[in-house]
């Protein structure tokens, strides 16, 4: 039973944009709040930005601006949409919920993102 499933990654120039989606099962999506992370090469994975079940987003400061993330409730769908790419990135974004009742971590597969200069 896939609970989390992310889609939307690719190959984009700088510049560009892209929009992730993350496609929940109703639990996860509606108990808890929903985070984006991001792994780059050699690098640790990184939270990108959170909503929040009542809709209040946080973002890192690299992003700010830029990547927006958002949820649709009528299909359990959380997004990140992205503008003004930069090749810094580029990494293999996930999307993170939490299941209910013991609010156990679950991601998806992860999706790439490369962003050429």
């Amino acid at each position: 039973q896939v609970q989390l499933a992310e889609s939307g990654g690719g190959l984009v120039q700088a510049g560009g944009s892209l929009r992730l989606s993350c496609a929940a099962s109703r639990s996860i999506f509606s108990a808890n709040a929903m985070d984006w992370y991001r792994q780059a090469p050699g690098k640790q994975r990184e939270l990108v930005a959170t909503i929040t079940s009542g809709g209040t987003t946080s973002y890192i400061d690299s992003v700010k601006g830029r990547f927006t993330i958002s949820r649709d409730t009528n299909r359990n769908t959380v997004y990140l949409q992205m503008n003004s790419l930069k090749p810094e990135d580029t990494a293999v974004y996930y999307c993170r919920g939490k299941r209910p009742p013991w609010n156990v971590d679950v991601w998806g597969q992860g999706t790439l993102v490369t962003v050429s200069s």
